[in-house]
C-alpha cells in the first residue's frame, strides 16, 4: 500500500477532452489526486463540485486537482459539461492507476459486497513524492479540507 513520503506512481490517462495527462507533467508544482467511484453519482457530484468550487484557491497555493475513475471520456465529458467542471477528470477504466495508488477494493452496497473504486485522496508534492492520503473521504467539505491541509503543508496556514 502507498504510504506518504514515496514517490507518486506515474500515471499517462486522458481527460475529458481526451487530452493526455501524465503525473510527470505536473513535477514543480502540487497534485491533489483525487479517486472516486463514478461520474454523476450524488457523492461524486458533491466532491466534484468542492473541488471546482475550490479550484482558486488550490492554484493560489500552486496545486493542480485531478479526478480519476473508471468512467470512460465521453462520460466525464458530459459530468464536467453537467457541473461546469473547471480541471482534468481522467478516464481509468483498465484501472492501471487506480490499482497503483491502492484506490480498488472491497466495498458494500445494501449490504452486498463488491469491488469498486474506493473514496480516496493524494496530495503529491512538487517533487513527486506522497505529502498526504486521505483514505476514507467524505464529499461534503472535502476539497476545503485539501486546500487546509495544503495551507498547513506550505506553512500559510492560521
Amino acid at each position: 500500500m502507498l504510504e506518504a513520503g514515496e514517490l507518486a506512481p506515474d500515471f499517462a490517462l486522458p481527460d475529458q477532452e481526451g487530452r493526455l495527462h501524465r503525473l510527470s507533467d505536473y513535477r514543480g508544482r502540487w497534485v491533489v489526486l483525487y479517486f472516486y467511484p463514478k461520474d454523476d453519482t450524488p457523492g461524486c457530484t458533491k466532491e466534484a463540485c468542492g473541488f471546482r468550487d475550490e479550484k482558486g484557491r488550490l492554484e493560489e497555493l500552486g496545486a493542480v486537482v485531478l479526478g480519476v475513475s473508471a468512467d470512460d471520456v465521453e462520460s466525464h465529458k458530459r459530468f464536467a459539461e453537467k457541473y461546469r467542471l473547471n480541471f482534468p477528470l481522467l478516464s481509468d477504466p483498465a484501472k492501471e492507476a487506480i490499482r497503483a495508488y491502492g484506490a480498488w477494493g472491497k466495498k458494500t452496497l445494501y449490504g452486498k459486497e463488491y469491488e469498486g473504486v474506493l473514496r480516496q485522496t493524494f496530495l503529491i508534492d512538487p517533487e513527486g513524492r506522497v505529502a498526504k492520503i486521505w483514505r476514507k473521504v467524505s464529499p461534503e467539505g472535502h476539497a476545503e479540507e485539501v486546500a487546509q491541509a495544503l495551507e498547513a503543508l506550505r506553512g500559510k496556514g492560521a
